[in-house]
């Protein structure tokens, strides 16, 4: 045997060199934050293949080798997985690979021996704390992926996220920030926002896009600036940019045939929340009204629960708590810990059974009202007392509304996310 000072390290190094160093004959970039990755690595991804390359992905929702589809585990893979995925990658002709890079991921070193063309920064919010133990652990996790991208690479900071300057201060790649509303080398402004989209200028040039909401906007210019980075000329961008349509499950609607609109987002955060209905509030029209589904997954951070459940109350007109993945935890206990946030009254209610509280949303809603069913987004399961049924937001609301869920384009993942 082999001793070694740090065997998760030496696995990545070895898994890179047993599979001939992969991540060299690729320009990798990692995208890592709290929210947005899955957006950016994907939208990226869509990019370069509009811009005529061959590319791959590795995401919370699907890895990608070109055009072939593996269902996902983990956001990021063990490194003997993800270097044999690379590997493949280089073998099919891919230029690019495009990677979600989770806390997770960095603290266990599945991504050690890998080298980076790039890195960007989304944001940060509190998340993961039943694992990472403190804000400042978690914070120093995402740091470490970019204290340790070369001197060839680039990190792209948010620097509208007052940690965004922390993430990129010890790093020896080149510095490059963008935001809506700070000083920084790529700057987006949204022109004009509508229910179908934004009209965007970005270093001057404005685009139309099929987005909506600021964190789009920011997501976007996230991905116009590691377009550049990597070479793409400006105008082709903008062009492809203007083609990109929304991530599934990520603000992903559906509209019923009488005029009701569902979102499906993957917010599970109090901050993601907050954001999701800040915006469907910024664009709602005529008086119509916004019900909001959301739960809380058991043995999680609990800190959490009752800050979702008031953010839900104060922002909607009407709230059903439900089940999320329960996992090992008894759903009426996770929604008790939701109660605990919000005082009694008619504006929120519990029902446990996630796809009849999305029915009773549906029953209560007008034309003209708006649904958020919030929480899982891509996922097409549900965990709970030790079992893994299968669950689709998507599909019980095309269900209800009499549609065909359709539109899965094999994004589905299994049960696991970190």
């Amino acid at each position: 045997y082999i001793q070694v000072r740090d065997s998760a390290q030496a696995l990545g190094e070895m898994a890179s060199a047993y599979y001939d160093n992969p991540s060299r004959d690729l320009k990798l970039v990692g995208v890592t934050g709290t929210h947005g990755k899955t957006t950016i690595a994907t939208l990226l991804y869509d990019m370069f293949r509009g811009l005529g390359y061959k590319c791959g992905l590795v995401s919370t929702t699907s890895y990608r080798i070109d055009n072939e589809f593996i269902p996902s585990t983990h956001t990021t893979p063990d490194p003997v997985r993800l270097n044999e995925m690379m590997s493949r990658m280089v073998g099919a002709g891919c230029d690019y690979c495009f990677m979600e890079v989770s806390s997770h991921s960095v603290v266990q070193k599945r991504i050690a021996g890998l080298r980076f063309a790039g890195g960007i920064f989304t944001n940060i919010t509190h998340d993961h704390l039943d694992y990472h133990g403190t804000f400042a652990e978690y914070i120093r996790a995402k740091k470490t992926f970019f204290d340790g991208l070369p001197r060839t690479a680039f990190a792209i900071t948010n620097s509208d996220d007052r940690n965004g300057k922390v993430m990129v201060q010890n790093t020896k790649a080149e510095i490059k920030s963008y935001s809506l509303k700070s000083f920084s080398d790529f700057k987006c402004r949204i022109m004009e926002a509508t229910p179908e989209g934004m009209l965007l200028e970005l270093d001057g040039e404005q685009v139309w896009t099929k987005f909506i909401g600021r964190f789009n906007a920011l997501n976007l210019t996230a991905v116009y600036a590691a377009s550049l980075m990597l070479g793409a000329e400006k105008d082709e961008v903008l062009k492809v940019l203007s083609t990109l349509t929304p991530v599934r499950g990520r603000f992903e609607t559906v509209r019923s045939a009488d005029g009701i609109t569902a979102i499906i987002d993957y917010a599970h955060t109090p901050d993601a929340l907050k954001n999701v209905i800040d915006t469907i509030n910024d664009m709602r029209r005529g008086g119509g009204k916004l019900f909001v589904v959301v739960g809380c997954g058991g043995d999680r951070d609990r800190t959490k629960r009752p800050e979702m459940a008031r953010i839900a109350v104060d922002g909607a007109d009407t709230s059903i708590f439900t089940s999320d993945n329960p996992r090992s935890e008894r759903p009426e206990d996770i929604l008790a810990d939701m109660a605990q946030g919000v005082t009694p009254s008619n504006r929120w209610l519990t029902i446990p059974d996630r796809g009849e509280a999305i029915k009773a949303a549906a029953m209560m809603a007008a034309p003209g009202d708006i649904i958020l069913i919030a929480g899982k987004g891509h996922e097409t399961y549900q965990i709970t007392g030790g079992r893994t049924i299968h669950f689709d937001d998507r599909e019980e609301v095309g269900k209800i509304f009499g549609q065909s869920a359709g539109g899965d384009d094999g994004t589905a993942q299994g049960p696991g996310s970190y």
